[in-house]
C-alpha cells in the first residue's frame, strides 16, 4: 500500500539539541546556498533539470501523496527532460495495469476491448486528480507531433497492488496469442481466484492454511510467458512486454500478500525491488539510449541507508537500488513543505479529506527551510562542501502518505533522515496546497470514450 507513516529513530547531534545560533548558522548558509524558483506555472521553472539531461534515472520525490505543488512541479520537470534532453519512460508510484491503460491512451494506441477505468480503488485521488489529467492530456499532445511511434515517451506503473487487473490482462493476451497456453494460465491462476477482490485476505489465509501451490502456479506462469519470448515478441513486441510485466506483477504480489502480516522489512523490501525490477525492464526494453523519470514518494526515492528506514530497520528503497545499479547516473531529487493543505485520509480505505498540514517542527530539516523566509527554492548541498557536511547529520523529516494524522504527528509522520546522503537535490515549497480529485466537471469538451480517466 503507498506509504502511511514512519515511526521515531536515531538520535540528534549534540550541537543540534543545544538550537540557537547553531541553527541561525545552518538556516543563513542555506539560504545562500538555496536557488529560489519561479512560479511552477512560468516557462523558466524547470531550467535546473538541465543539469540532470545526462542522467540515466531522475527520480522526483514528494513529501506527501496529496500536494498539488509537488505534482505540478514533477510535470514540468518531466516536461523539460522528455521535450528537451530525450527522456521517453514515466515511471510512476502507481499499478501497471491502471498505468498501462494511461499508456495506450497518451501514445495513441488502441484501447483493450474491456478497458477498466484506471485508478479507482483506494486511494483514486493519487492519480485521478486534475494535475496528472493536466500531464496526459500534455503527454498525448505531444506524443500525437512525433512521427516515430517508437520515440513516443510512454506512462508506466511500477507498483504490484494490482493483482485482478494483472490476471485480467495476462489472460486476455493470451487468449489473443496462444489460446493453448490461456487455458493452462486460467487453471493456474485459478488458485487465486477467490481472493482477487481483496488479495489481503489470501495474505490472512496464507497464515494458517499452506498455499505453496500457489506460489508455484504463479511462478510456472511467468516462466512459460518469457520462455516463448521470442515467439511472442515476433507477434507484437509492446504488447509481449505489457504481459511479462503483468506476470512479474502477479509473482510478486502473491509474495507479497503472503508475508505482509509476519510484518518487518521483507515485504516493504520486496515491494521496492519489485518497482526497481520494473523500472530496469523499461530501460533495457527502450534500449542503451533509454532515460526514464520515476515519480514516487520520498520515501521511496530518498536513499533507505540515510534514513532510520535503512540504519534502523533494515529496509531498502527504490533510490538506494537506483544509486547502487547506476551511480550518478541516477538523481534523486526531494520535495518539501512547511505548512498548507493536503488530501489524505484518516484511515485506511477512509474517505479522502483536505486537511489543514500542520507547521514543521522546530527541529526538522523542513524548519530550517521555512527559516530561510525564501518561498521556493532548489537546494543543491553538493555546491557547498560545509553545508552537506551539516546535512548530513541525522534531522526529523516529514512524511505524509496516504493518510495523515496531525494529532499524532510527532510519531506517526517524522523520521531522522540525513538530507545530504538521502538526495542529491531538494525542492522546497513553503506553503502548499491539496490536489483537486477529478470529478465529471473537470472532464475536458471531446475527450474519447477511451479516456482511461472517464467517470
Amino acid at each position: 500500500m503507498p506509504w502511511q507513516g514512519f515511526r521515531h529513530g536515531l538520535m540528534a547531534p549534540p550541537d543540534r539539541m543545544a538550537g540557537g545560533a547553531t541553527d541561525a548558522a545552518l538556516v543563513a548558509r542555506i539560504a545562500r546556498a538555496a536557488e529560489p524558483l519561479p512560479a511552477i506555472d512560468s516557462r523558466d521553472f524547470a531550467g535546473f533539470a538541465d543539469r540532470y539531461a545526462d542522467r540515466r534515472v531522475v527520480l522526483l520525490g514528494e513529501a506527501s501523496h496529496g500536494t498539488s505543488e509537488f505534482y505540478r512541479a514533477r510535470a514540468a520537470i518531466t516536461r523539460r527532460l522528455i521535450e528537451r534532453h530525450g527522456f521517453t519512460i514515466v515511471a510512476v508510484e502507481a499499478d501497471w495495469p491502471d498505468a498501462a491503460a494511461v499508456d495506450r491512451y497518451v501514445r495513441h494506441h488502441a484501447p483493450r476491448d474491456v478497458e477498466e477505468r484506471a485508478f479507482h480503488r483506494f486511494p483514486d485521488w493519487m492519480w485521478r486528480n486534475t494535475d496528472v489529467d493536466d500531464f496526459v492530456h500534455w503527454l498525448r499532445a505531444h506524443n500525437e507531433r512525433i512521427a516515430d511511434p517508437d520515440r513516443r515517451a510512454g506512462f508506466y506503473g511500477l507498483d504490484l497492488y494490482n493483482m485482478r487487473g494483472s490476471i485480467a490482462a495476462v489472460l486476455a493476451y493470451l487468449d489473443e496469442v496462444d489460446p493453448k497456453a490461456a487455458a493452462i494460465a486460467r487453471e493456474r491462476y485459478g488458485c487465486l481466484t477467490p481472493w482477487q477482490k481483496d488479495p489481503a485476505v489470501y495474505g490472512r489465509a496464507a497464515l494458517s492454511r499452506g498455499y505453496g501451490e500457489c506460489e508455484a502456479h504463479v511462478v510456472a506462469q511467468l516462466r512459460d510467458i518469457l520462455a516463448h519470448r521470442l515467439d511472442y515478441e515476433a507477434k507484437d513486441g509492446a504488447s509481449f512486454l505489457d504481459a511479462a510485466q503483468n506476470a512479474r506483477l502477479i509473482r510478486s504480489a502473491e509474495r507479497y500478500y503472503r508475508i505482509m502480516y509476519y510484518g518487518g522489512a521483507e515485504s516493504w523490501n520486496l515491494r521496492d525491488t519489485h518497482m526497481f525490477e520494473t523500472l530496469t525492464n523499461l530501460l533495457e526494453a527502450g534500449g542503451p539510449q533509454a532515460k526514464a523519470v520515476v515519480w514516487a514518494h520520498n520515501s521511496h526515492i530518498g536513499d533507505a541507508r540515510a534514513t532510520e528506514m535503512g540504519t534502523r530497520r533494515g529496509e531498502l528503497n527504490i533510490g538506494q537500488l537506483c544509486r547502487e545499479r547506476w551511480g550518478r547516473a541516477a538523481a534523486l531529487i526531494g520535495f518539501g513543505t512547511h505548512t498548507g493543505t493536503v488530501a489524505a485520509a484518516s484511515d485506511w480505505g477512509g474517505p479522502m479529506e483536505v486537511k489543514r498540514v500542520r507547521p514543521s517542527m522546530p527541529d526538522s530539516v523542513e524548519r530550517l527551510c521555512h527559516d530561510t523566509g525564501i518561498p521556493s527554492f532548489l537546494l543543491d548541498p553538493a555546491g557547498d562542501p560545509a553545508l552537506a557536511e551539516r546535512l548530513s547529520e541525522p534531522r526529523q523529516e516529514r512524511f505524509i502518505g496516504v493518510i495523515y494524522r496531525p494529532e499524532t504527528e510527532a510519531l506517526s509522520h517524522y523520521a531522522d533522515a540525513a538530507l545530504a546522503r538521502q538526495f542529491d537535490a531538494w525542492i522546497w515549497f513553503d506553503e502548499t496546497q491539496a490536489v483537486t480529485p477529478l470529478r465529471a466537471e473537470h472532464l475536458r469538451p471531446g475527450v474519447p470514450d477511451t479516456y482511461p480517466f472517464g467517470l
